[in-house]
């Protein structure tokens, strides 16, 4: 009982990560807190190996610099970065590669279909809905988070915590 809850932390906390994005514009910090401590949380639980625990750290620590740049730049929001590290956490090294891949293709197909919703009107109806409306601006950024956490619930089954959870 306790594996399939620990089995299901990672999986939910995308999910809500996902529609936070997609309703506000925002990834909290104390979602992404939660996120990490979680994957700490399970990792104990499950007995991962120490330097396997160093490699996920390790990760997640290159991918906050690496998405911190981005940040800086104005190519993605800070909550995108520390998503995209709390992220890296729970997949480990080992996944690094497909989950950027289907960020990458997830993020851009999200993109192209909003950049062309937003070359047409709003319904009037649909306008008066806050989170819509807030889509649809073009001022406005992409949820990019949503993307990120498909892309991670994709590949979580390939990864260690996944395969001990599930061993």
């Amino acid at each position: 009982m306790v594996s399939a809850l620990a089995l299901l932390v990672f999986p939910l906390l995308m999910a809500f990560a996902a529609s936070s994005d997609l309703l506000t514009m925002r990834i909290s910090n104390r979602l992404v807190l939660v996120l990490i401590a979680g994957f700490f949380v399970v990792a104990l639980a499950i007995g991962l190996p120490l330097p396997q625990l160093g490699m996920h750290v390790a990760g997640a620590l290159l991918v906050l610099g690496i998405a911190f740049a981005f940040f800086a730049l104005g190519w993605i929001g800070g909550g995108d970065a520390k998503l995209a590290a709390a992220t890296a956490l729970w997949i480990g090294f080992g996944e690094l590669l497909p989950y950027f891949i289907y960020a990458a293709l997830l993020g851009g197909a999200l993109t192209l279909v909003i950049l062309l919703v937003r070359r047409w009107p709003l319904p009037a109806t649909l306008a008066g809905i806050g989170w819509i409306g807030r889509l649809h601006d073009g001022k406005t950024g992409i949820p990019y988070g949503i993307a990120l956490a498909v892309a991670g619930i994709l590949v979580y089954s390939d990864t260690a915590v996944f395969q001990r959870l599930t061993a």
